[in-house]
């Protein structure tokens, strides 16, 4: 590992996944790195400055995404991948989350560098998401046994084309089933407003309000909806605790719990000036990421309201046929689908859906060792480097 100039050389890739670009670093290569982790990932992404202007962060919940990779020890699993949200004005990382677009990203990932044994058309990845212990299959066209570059598999928000990669995540969800509160849905009370939620863990930790309770109709505009953020920000502060994330009173992390609106299918206008018709999809949803309108779908959010919508009762599922096995999410970029399959029992064994992804650059970032005051950082006493063979492992 050189350090040259107050700089250190770390190599990344740069992958966008879905409707999310994420920084994709080798376990090997931040271990090497004469920084505590999560100091190297909030100097490379420039974290600190709203406009993230000295790192390659992009200034957007989106696109200030990493993933730390390596083989897996784990038994089921072939890639371990740990997730990070990296803070935008905030020097932060949050660990207390996946993401779905990023798991594609390094479904792709593991693929061209040969982390996986390829196969003659198609080569499955199977992926352990070290914060949430979630078990992912990504699929990816081999033809030939050969790595794919360029792909034209095209998702709503993105308007080119990427590597068509199937993306599927399997259950159970949630630690103690996918709705702790042990009910479907229920009202809950914020900010002097009452709304009927369901809350869910599948994906992500969600919270899914009814829209008509918020004079809302799931249906909104980028700007309409970044005017009632005040106005949904406590419902999710609430739903930390519904989740167990938090305890009254405490702050709410800013990935977890996914919080957005949903209402019936009706005509809109998607952020691309497309126009969607109420008959080409099932259900109005709008989310928040990391305070701000979300501009699609995050895919953990998708799994979340795939499983409310397989769910009788769900403030999702009232939209829905009873033998529904697919839904069609009206988001604010288009229409994404999700699948799922049922045990006998009725609860959701898996969540199914389709993505792109695509290789932006192969990098070597020059990432500064000083902090956020200038001072070089060093890593915590006791916070040594893991040999690069170790488990990943969630950052204390």
């Amino acid at each position: 590992m050189e350090e040259l100039n107050g700089t250190v050389e770390v190599a990344a890739a740069w992958v966008r996944g879905g409707t999310s670009k994420c920084w994709i670093f080798a376990a090997e290569a931040v271990d090497a790195a004469p920084l505590a982790l999560e100091t190297l990932l909030e100097n490379a992404l420039g974290s600190g400055d709203a406009r993230q202007i000295d790192g390659v962060g992009g200034a957007t919940s989106t696109t200030s995404k990493i993933a730390v990779v390596a083989r897996s020890e784990h038994a089921g699993a072939d890639v371990d991948y740990l997730f990070g949200q990296v803070g935008i004005a905030d020097r932060v990382v949050e660990w207390g989350s996946n993401c779905g677009n990023c798991a594609t990203a390094v479904g792709l990932y593991a693929v061209q560098e040969g982390l996986v044994r390829l196969g003659a058309e198609q080569t499955t990845v199977r992926l352990r998401n070290v914060n949430t212990g979630a078990i992912l299959r990504t699929s990816v066209p081999t033809p030939g046994g050969r790595a794919p570059e360029r792909g034209e598999a095209h998702v709503p928000g993105v308007a080119s084309g990427g590597v068509p990669v199937d993306l599927t995540f399997e259950g159970p969800f949630g630690r103690e089933g996918a709705f702790p509160t042990g009910r479907t849905s229920e009202g809950v009370q914020a900010g002097g407003r009452t709304a009927e939620a369901t809350i869910v863990s599948a994906g992500a930790p969600a919270l899914l309000l009814d829209a008509a309770g918020l004079g809302l109709t799931g249906a909104e505009g980028t700007a309409e909806l970044t005017e009632r953020v005040p106005m949904l920000t406590p419902f999710r502060a609430e739903g930390a605790v519904l989740h167990g994330i938090i305890a009254p009173g405490e702050p709410a992390p800013n990935a977890v719990p996914k919080t957005g609106v949903v209402g019936p299918a009706r005509d809109y206008v998607a952020s691309d000036g497309t126009a969607v018709a109420a008959g080409e999809y099932d259900v109005s949803v709008r989310m928040l990421s990391m305070h701000a309108p979300h501009p699609a779908i995050g895919l953990t959010s998708a799994v979340a309201v795939a499983v409310a919508a397989a769910t009788p009762g769900t403030v999702v599922s009232r939209y829905l046929p009873a033998d529904a096995r697919t839904v069609r999410i009206g988001t604010a970029s288009g229409v994404v689908e999700a699948s799922w399959t049922t045990a006998p029992d009725g609860t959701v064994e898996a969540v199914s859906l389709h993505r792109a992804a695509r290789r932006l650059a192969t990098a070597v970032l020059h990432v500064p060792t000083a902090g956020a005051a200038g001072q070089p950082e060093a890593p915590a006493e006791g916070a040594q480097r893991r040999p690069a063979a170790a488990p990943l492992a969630v950052p204390a």
